[in-house]
């Protein structure tokens, strides 16, 4: 096993900051329906010394382990960082904590880097306070279900409601 595929399964082992966030100032989700990976990043900020910085950031993620390991390291890496310095990473630095992505990977640094790219500079403070429903709006789940509508290619329901989950 490689020093990068085992800090993958440390991140994996003990994810940093998953969850939604229901007090977040923003939130970013990008994602790819046809091969099924999806990343959704809260940010939470904060003021100091008249700059706005990351106070908190939290994710979550359908799709491989890169990118659940990814998208753990780059909200602990968030904190701290104003919004220029945030602005400034790539999916590179992101994941450098990892080491180097195998090439088929590397997609996964640039969803984190899509998520974090969202939820900086869209306007989705709105969206951040909205009430989450169970399947559809602002859930991820209900994003991905909406994204893959129309191309057929991909469905996902939710156990409870009694069927099963299609990939």
């Amino acid at each position: 096993m490689s020093d990068t595929d085992t800090k993958i399964q440390e991140a994996i082992a003990n994810p940093q900051n998953m969850g939604e966030m229901s007090d977040a100032d923003s939130v970013g989700t990008v994602g790819n329906p046809e091969c099924g990976d999806m990343v959704r990043m809260w940010l939470k900020f904060d003021e100091k010394d008249g700059k706005k910085v990351i106070d908190k950031a939290s994710f979550q993620s359908f799709g491989c382990q890169t990118a659940i390991a990814v998208a753990s390291m780059a909200t602990e890496m968030l904190k701290g960082k104003t919004v220029e310095e945030a602005q400034a990473l790539d999916s590179k630095d992101l994941s450098a904590p990892l080491g180097p992505l195998p090439p088929m990977k590397i997609h996964c640094g640039e969803m984190v880097e899509g998520a974090l790219r969202d939820a900086l500079n869209g306007d989705s403070e709105a969206s951040a306070n909205e009430e989450p429903s169970p399947v559809a709006g602002n859930t991820l789940l209900g994003d991905m279900n909406n994204r893959v509508e129309s191309s057929g290619k991909l469905k996902v329901v939710t156990l409870e409601e009694g069927e099963e989950q299609v990939l």
